[in-house]
């Protein structure tokens, strides 16, 4: 947990010493903030209400927060659900009640990360937030309406942050060159370049220019320029922005590398992005997108271990649990690979789309009323399992009017080599059963 706003020493991060003290020192989110909007007229009623702050990094949710607790003389107490679990809510909750009992003041619980915590945590805080105890303040990267419980959703008004403009962050460039960066000049190209890689969020922004600072001060360099700017990010950590052009270059690699069936660049890549500082659980999406775009229904277990990796990297965190995730891309690298799928469901939405709208055939409509039966509903349809081999040979399930069309066309390639045996026998029966009903 975290105490109130602590003194901002000069020997802290340059973002926390940026950090704004009051309303109108925030840089940003004017759609929430500006006069007569919604998250200034909370500020301005003196009554605080329960909140979920849905944004991007860097956009001010734990500021806001904090400002929360400033503007109605409120105990601030922090958890992060990455670090905290049930005993830590309810050892906050014990703290909140003795601040009341001793001084009257209410609390403010700030809750990071809130989609992290698991349904079990997030109902914990519900009576207590009913109860008027807590003011519950979340903040998520993640969409609320599916990472946060419906009964909390309820019970908490939600705001979207969004990233900042790049006029916003030059604003923020100028204050943190004015009170931190003096001695320092940068060329318009460097801080434009600096911005650009921020990519809307203000810490990032705060950071580069701090590992910008500490480099030129080591080398004694007091102009910063385009070059040098890419150059002391590249040393001081290899780090690079999401946005950016290395950061696609390099998931582009893994991905290719993967799909090319070379296990040993697929984890050179993925440790390469792991390194830099890509998030973790951004990899996991993109070993699942592959288990199902690139390797498919050759190896139908692969989405299943793209998705156990992701689950293990959720419950294990970093690092332990990027050993799941490297497992997983090696398996992926080395099956059998097929886009069959990928190319049938993408020929499927291209000709639907391109198609008129065509009526389901009566056959194959539902049935449960009568007036339904008697319109006919359901009539003539035959039962595959009551077919040999489950399968009604013959029978029509596209539209009336349009054409038989193959989608899918398995490869030969792993169990999809199985498939592709059992549709070709299949067919057959169907031209053995068309052929008997002329």
């Amino acid at each position: 947990m975290i105490d109130l706003f602590e003194q901002r020493e000069p020997a802290a991060p340059l973002a926390e010493r940026l950090r704004p003290h009051a309303l109108k020192d925030i840089v940003g989110q004017q759609h929430l903030l500006g006069p007569g909007k919604p998250l200034r007229l909370a500020f301005e009623s003196g009554k605080p209400h329960s909140m979920i702050l849905w944004g991007p990094p860097g956009t001010g949710k734990t500021t806001l927060a904090r400002l929360m607790a400033l503007a109605f003389d409120a105990e601030f107490i922090a958890l992060s659900a990455v670090l905290s679990g049930v005993k830590d809510i309810r050892d906050a909750i014990e703290r909140a009640r003795a601040v009341l009992q001793q001084s009257g003041r209410h609390t403010i619980l700030f809750v990071d990360e809130v989609h992290r915590f698991n349904k079990a945590q997030q109902d914990a805080f519900l009576p207590f937030v009913e109860q008027g105890l807590v003011t519950f303040v979340g903040a998520t990267t993640e969409n609320p309406s599916f990472e946060v419980n419906s009964a909390l959703l309820s019970r908490a008004q939600v705001y979207v942050l969004t990233a900042l403009s790049e006029d916003e962050l030059a604003i923020l460039f100028e204050r943190a060159k004015n009170l931190a960066l003096q001695g320092l000049e940068f060329t318009d190209d460097a801080r434009s370049l600096l911005i650009e890689y921020a990519d809307g969020d203000a810490r990032r922004l705060l950071n580069f220019l701090e590992q910008i600072k500490t480099a030129a001060v080591t080398e004694g360099i007091t102009k910063i320029g385009v070059e040098y700017v890419r150059s002391a990010l590249f040393r001081s950590g290899r780090r690079f922005d999401k946005g950016g052009d290395e950061f696609y270059d390099q998931i582009s690699a893994l991905h290719k590398s993967l799909r090319g069936s070379n296990p040993d660049a697929t984890l050179y890549w993925m440790c390469r992005m792991l390194d830099g500082g890509a998030d973790p659980r951004y990899i996991a999406r993109r070993l699942v997108r592959a288990s199902v775009e690139d390797v498919g229904l050759a190896d139908p277990r692969a989405l299943r271990v793209a998705l156990d990796a992701s689950e293990t990297y959720e419950r294990l965190g970093s690092p332990e649990g990027e050993l799941a995730l490297g497992q997983a891309a090696l398996y992926l690298a080395c099956a059998p690979k097929s886009n069959s799928a990928y190319v049938a469901y993408n020929k499927t939405r291209s000709v639907i789309s391109a198609d008129k709208s065509r009526r389901v055939p009566e056959h194959l409509r539902n049935a449960p009323t009568r007036l339904m039966k008697e319109l006919g509903f359901g009539r003539d349809y035959r039962y595959a399992h009551d077919d040999p081999e489950a399968y009604a040979a013959g029978e029509n399930y596209f539209p009336e009017g349009m054409p038989a069309t193959r989608f899918y066309e398995p490869s030969t390639r792993g169990f999809e080599s199985k498939i592709a045996e059992r549709l070709a026998h299949l067919r057959e029966m169907d031209k053995q059963a068309n052929k008997n009903s002329k």
